[in-house]
């Protein structure tokens, strides 16, 4: 975590930074200031703290001459999430963010050392909260959950405090002035205050999304941040292209939810979803890949000539992003359950994944789980090992029909999991947004009512192509986007009808809804935008030389 250059290697990367001096006690960075990048201490020593609940610093470490400040906030630039101080004077060599990933890339063993060691501060910043936000609410609220998910999935830390037993808690809703009612609240680094804000009013008050050029011109955007978008970023930004992800809530799309994944080639003991997307995000942003996380695609429009390969992307806060090419890799939403009143209990007791959070609300306690793929199998075992007991509900008459047989095994084994086939839930009971217990019925049998707060659902998803409707891009009969000759005979590979549009991953029709497939139609898109960048290229030649 804490690895110190020798001299030589200093050397070598002094080419990439700029040399700055700084006087005692003067701050090289600040908690939610935009960071200058990676800072190599050449002379002098740098105290880096934290922020407490309070607002007291505490230490983390002191640099010496040889270490590195930074984690991955500085590989795309932004705020700093500790207070850097010098205790004496101090010389720094300053690689910016650009320079930071081309000194990864163009330093092997010296830049993965560098790599490894902003990959394990930030999981260390993770685990002590700290330069994050801080969330004030109870653990079991919906929009506390909400918050906590948000944050969790896009690797940022933050810290919750209960106002019911946490004394900086009231200290901060009396310094406020508010209202239980408003609750909850979060405090941003910078000393904003967010009373229940949204995702991405949260995302802008910490830094995780800035504003978009409107007047750059990418050669690819990708409109979706799991496995298959995160792949065609990889493999387009290490190739030169210059990316732009766009993803509405976080990147890892349905595998960060996973808990664990058992059958992705190269990990014999498994790897939590939220890891294997996580390293991929890590990797994309080596590229030099722009992340706007959380930004939502409304729609897409040709600009001018049909075949000209230029598009224009609307978003959801009126930003406008141009592309030379678009690769559709929006997956799918979540099927919701034909209950009534679900979605007065969803976000504090009915879920769509299992992660820590929901795992902790349900420790010792019974829950239900609806669903009979291997997503439903994985939350299953994860679920089982913090649960009372698990009830697993399937419509179909057996596991094996839609679950990969070693989940159906490990499931079997688990003594405190009892599934019931051919079982539909018939009703939800409870008050002020949580379950107090639900109703089933297996078969043609009587109605069954159990005293159960959490319910779990993993039946499927439909997918994300509303946004589409006015675009041209064609989709099949269940609203998947068609591609390849399925979408025209001239069209390449993994396009769509519409020439220099691509689609991979869950969205597309006929995919194989699969981690490993997502991946390789991620890396298949590259080659096959290339050619149609090519191919558009010379069109436009041609049309300028007439």
């Amino acid at each position: 975590m804490f690895p110190v250059l020798e001299p030589q290697e200093i050397e070598r990367v002094r080419r990439l930074g700029k040399v700055r001096s700084y006087g005692a006690g003067e701050a090289l960075a600040k908690v939610g200031e935009k960071g200058h990048g990676l800072a190599i201490i050449l002379t002098g020593r740098v105290d880096i703290t934290q922020h407490d609940e309070s607002g007291r610093r505490e230490p983390i470490v002191t640099y010496g001459a040889g270490a590195f400040m930074g984690e991955l906030a500085q590989l795309a630039g932004r705020p700093a999430l500790v207070d850097a101080y010098a205790q004496a004077p101090v010389e720094a060599l300053i690689i910016p963010p650009d320079q930071l990933r081309a000194l990864l890339i163009a330093e092997a063993e010296l830049g993965e050392r560098i790599m490894r060691a902003l990959i394990l501060r930030r999981v260390g910043l993770i685990e002590r909260g700290a330069g994050g936000p801080v969330i004030v609410g109870r653990a079991e609220s919906g929009d506390v959950l909400r918050l906590q998910g948000f944050l969790r999935r896009n690797g940022h830390p933050h810290q919750r405090l209960n106002p019911e037993t946490d004394p900086e808690a009231k200290a901060l809703i009396e310094r406020f002035q508010v209202d239980p009612g408003q609750l909850p609240i979060v405090l941003c680094p910078g000393g904003q205050l967010l009373r229940n804000p949204s995702e991405t009013e949260l995302a802008r008050c910490i830094g995780l999304v800035g504003p978009i050029d409107p007047e750059r011109l990418y050669d690819v955007a990708i409109v979706g941040a799991g496995p298959a978008g995160l792949a065609a970023a990889v493999y387009a930004a290490s190739e030169g292209l210059a990316v732009l992800v766009l993803d509405c809530r976080a990147f890892g799309g349905q595998a960060g939810a996973s808990a664990r994944i058992e059958n992705y080639l190269g990990f014999p003991t498994g790897i939590a979803g939220m890891a294997l997307m996580a390293r991929a995000h890590t990797q994309a942003q080596k590229f030099g890949v722009e992340m706007a996380i959380p930004d939502e695609a409304i729609g897409l429009e040709v600009l001018g000539d049909p075949n000209g390969h230029r598009f224009l992307l609307k978003l959801s806060d009126s930003e406008r992003v141009s592309a030379r090419s678009v690769v559709i890799a929006s997956g799918a939403r979540y099927r919701r359950l034909t209950v009534e009143n679900l979605e007065a209990f969803e976000g504090a007791s009915v879920h769509y994944w299992a992660s820590p959070l929901e795992a902790k609300l349900c420790a010792a306690q019974e829950l239900a789980l609806v669903g009979g793929g291997n997503s439903a199998g994985q939350a299953v075992v994860y679920l089982a090992s913090q649960a009372s007991k698990v009830w697993l509900l399937v419509r179909g008459p057996d596991l094996s029909a839609g679950m990969s047989r070693y989940l159906v095994d490990r499931i079997a084994g688990l003594a405190n999991v009892e599934v019931l086939t051919q079982t539909a839930i018939t009703g939800l009971e409870g008050r002020d947004g949580m379950l107090e217990a639900i109703r089933w019925r297996c078969g043609k049998g009587e109605e069954e009512r159990h005293a159960i707060q959490h319910l779990f659902l993993f039946i499927g998803a439909e997918p994300n192509t509303d946004w589409l409707s006015e675009s041209g891009v064609a989709l099949d009969g269940k609203g998947f986007v068609l591609t390849g000759t399925d979408a025209g005979q001239s069209r390449h590979p993994l396009e769509t009808s519409r020439a220099g549009v691509f689609a991979i991953g869950d969205v597309r029709s006929g995919s194989v809804k699969r981690v490993a497939s997502a991946v390789g139609e991620g890396a298949q898109v590259v080659a096959t935008l290339h050619r149609a960048l090519a191919a558009a290229g010379r069109e436009q030649t041609a049309v300028l030389s007439r």
